[in-house]
């Protein structure tokens, strides 16, 4: 719009107040960057100088953070830096990427000129190779009009051609409906080897649509450049720390435990094994739970499996020591548990909902120990485990069997909502129960849970935190029949329990034989009363019928 501004003063027209309105009332078009320079400007050298006042910032322009490296720059020079990007090929005259490099240490190979290519490092020896197709505004040669851009020099034709051809690609800012050119050079690239990915504001132009087709790329849209960049970088980040687990290291870990439990003279060899595993995942956490922008920019959906992954290895050892324990392993597992969840209140800066997740994966430790736990029948210690005491935000104690239950993790501080937004729960009632009995069916089972059913031992952990969980909300057995009563017992029945019909008819009947009812009464569920356990079942039954 400067440079409609700029043609309209120079042909005589006087201050306009909607310059974009004369322009298209005086050419019957809409504004074209290539058309205004040639108009403005005959030679290159003229409309060099020109750009060069859109570039360079003023001295109160860069007080005021303007004509920087952005965010996304930023981020792209973190990953130069990490190995994971080496070749950026720009259409920008400007010195961003190259500042941005230069911030993070990185002196990259610069291509904007023919000349510059001939006595260029080769990509194979460079850090970063950058290619400016269409120049550098501090060059006269620099390329603006649609005649300029219509083809390229057969070097920088080669050039990319190799590029397109031998890399990935992430394909950013670019619209794809002009710069013939570098269109060809889509169009032309004989192979498909690595994929492409496409960012998109809004919707594809046909011409756009036609390179994405072409290259049968990856459109990912509804994300701005600062953002996706922000989120690539972290990821990449947390690959490359090792945070998520080697299957084969886990296995190899899970099979030392149960080895070092075998023989009591080990127990110093397994204690070491816990603690290093516990520290271990507490640094892995530590940066994310500081909460940098780069974290709070991710989705939810993203927080969660990145959490899962990372905490999976002590998790997983944690069932293990719970199935084979003999109860000296408990002050291990509570150190693990209240590491991570003082490491996660530590900063409680953010929003709500972050800030909530955070013990997920405390919860998740104590969900692997429990269910060791209740695979192994080992009721009095699980109870034990419930009622132990961490320190939450208010500085106030809390119980593990409460505050780290998936119950309050599922709803409290608003967070079901956020549940639903993962993949095949938008309409689910439970979805963060629903998660985890996968996530035990299809990873941790077979570490510790034998011919067991385990979405059938999930449920039952589930059932026992319950009792454990109402039991910790103060609802005695006179409470409880008035809610069975009133028909108000679905204000306490949670989880999976809430719906799951069949394993509740399961229940009602063992816990209905010594066998089952009495080691759950021994260590302290349901007041250690059988009436309560009993009322407390058939509220479960009678709700579900509701």
């Amino acid at each position: 719009m400067e440079l409609v501004k700029r043609a309209g003063i120079a042909s005589g027209v006087g201050e306009q107040e909607d310059w974009h309105a004369w322009y298209v009332g005086q050419t019957g078009e809409q504004p074209n960057y290539s058309t205004l320079l040639e108009t403005l400007a005959g030679t290159q050298s003229e409309r060099r100088a020109i750009v060069q006042g859109f570039l360079e910032p003023t001295a109160q322009e860069l007080e005021d953070g303007l004509k920087v490296p952005t965010r996304a720059h930023r981020a792209i020079a973190e990953m130069v830096r990490a190995g994971h990007v080496r070749v950026i090929v720009t259409t920008n005259f400007d010195r961003l990427m190259e500042n941005a490099l230069r911030d993070a240490g990185i002196e990259p190979t610069i291509v904007s000129s023919v000349d510059a290519l001939a006595g260029a490092e080769p990509i194979t020896h460079s850090q970063c190779f950058i290619l400016k197709i269409h120049g550098d505004y501090k060059d006269a040669r620099i390329l603006n009009t649609d005649v300029e851009l219509g083809d390229y020099s057969a070097e920088f034709n080669a050039l990319l051609d190799r590029i397109i051809d031998e890399f990935g690609l992430i394909v950013a800012g670019w619209s794809g409906e002009w710069d013939h050119a570098l269109r060809a050079a889509f169009l032309r690239a004989p192979s498909r080897r690595y994929p492409t990915y496409w960012l998109a504001r809004g919707g594809l132009s046909e011409r756009g649509q036609e390179l994405v087709t072409q290259r049968r790329a990856s459109v990912v849209t509804g994300t701005d450049a600062d953002t996706f960049f922000d989120a690539l970088k972290l990821k990449l980040e947390t690959i490359q720390q090792s945070r998520q687990p080697n299957p084969a290291s886990v296995e190899l870990m899970i099979a030392m435990t149960k080895r070092f439990m075998d023989r009591p003279e080990h127990r110093i060899q397994l204690d070491d094994l816990v603690t290093t595993q516990t520290r271990q995942t507490i640094s892995d956490f530590s940066p994310l739970f500081a909460g940098g922008a780069d974290v709070r920019n991710e989705a939810f959906s993203d927080w969660v499996p990145e959490y899962e992954a990372i905490v999976e290895p002590i998790a997983r050892l944690a069932s293990v020591l719970g199935r084979w324990g003999t109860g000296d392993e408990l002050r291990l597992v509570l150190d693990a548990v209240q590491g991570l969840y003082a490491e996660a209140h530590r900063e409680q800066a953010g929003y709500t909902h972050w800030l909530a997740l955070k013990d997920y994966p405390a919860m998740l430790v104590v969900l692997g120990y429990a269910l060791g736990l209740t695979r192994a029948n080992r009721l009095d210690v699980l109870h034990r485990l419930f009622s132990s005491t961490v320190i939450n935000r208010r500085e106030r104690p809390s119980v593990v069997g409460y505050e780290l239950s998936p119950f309050y993790l599922e709803s409290g501080n608003g967070l079901l909502a956020h549940w639903k937004t993962l993949e095949g729960q938008s309409s689910a009632r439970t979805p963060l129960s629903n998660r985890l009995a996968s996530l035990i069916s299809c990873k941790w089972a077979p570490s510790f849970a034998g011919v067991h059913d385990p979405e059938l031992l999930y449920e039952r952990f589930e059932f026992m935190n319950l009792l454990f969980f109402v039991q910790e909300n103060g609802v005695n057995e006179e409470q409880l029949n008035i809610l069975i009563q009133q028909s108000q017992f679905r204000n306490i029945a949670m989880g999976r329990l809430s719906w799951h019909s069949e394993t509740i008819s399961r229940f009602a009947q063992e816990y209905s034989i010594p066998e089952f009812r009495e080691p759950l009464l021994a260590a302290g569920f349901a007041f250690g009363s059988e009436s309560y356990l009993q009322r407390f079942l058939e509220g479960l039954a009678r709700f579900n019928r509701w």
